[in-house]
């Protein structure tokens, strides 16, 4: 197991390859939220959108988007599991997140996410002008067959 600032080209491979991680936000008072997200990571940031799937509140008020506002800590973790417990292998990634609403990286990171998923080409991602999750590692840790 590894605890570092870098990611090793295997692990960036990992990281790359996988389509879906977990994301945990902390409220203000500490209470925890994890869900799965789609990502792409562009060898400085995770970027994971906020798209146009059926939401109960508007954009700003899902409660990971406040999570952020209020307490930027976050972690992504990106496993593979298989019953062969010889292949497991994680890397959770502890780091700050904050909104991207415009701008050149903004834009950027739209286009990275559509290459990585064809569902948000179809979903019209860069037309919804809807904020990115832009997420700054601080530290990498991963075990296994990473």
């Amino acid at each position: 197991m590894g605890s570092r600032g870098y990611l090793t080209e295997k692990e960036k491979e990992f990281l790359s390859s996988h389509r879906v991680a977990r994301m945990a936000t902390v409220d203000k008072h500490g209470s925890p939220l994890v869900l799965p997200i789609c990502y792409v990571y562009n060898g400085r940031y995770i970027y994971t959108p906020l798209d146009k799937k059926p939401k109960r509140v508007s954009v700003k008020e899902l409660k990971r988007v406040k999570n952020i506002l209020e307490n930027p800590n976050v972690s992504v973790v990106v496993d593979e599991y298989s019953e062969d417990w010889n292949k497991l292998g994680y890397i959770i990634i502890l780091g700050t997140a904050g909104l991207l609403e415009s701008g050149k990286e903004y834009e950027d990171s739209l286009r990275l996410l559509c290459k990585k998923y064809p569902q948000y080409v179809e979903m019209k991602l860069p037309e919804l002008n809807l904020p990115v999750i832009r997420i700054t590692p601080l530290r990498f840790i991963s075990w296994g067959r990473i």
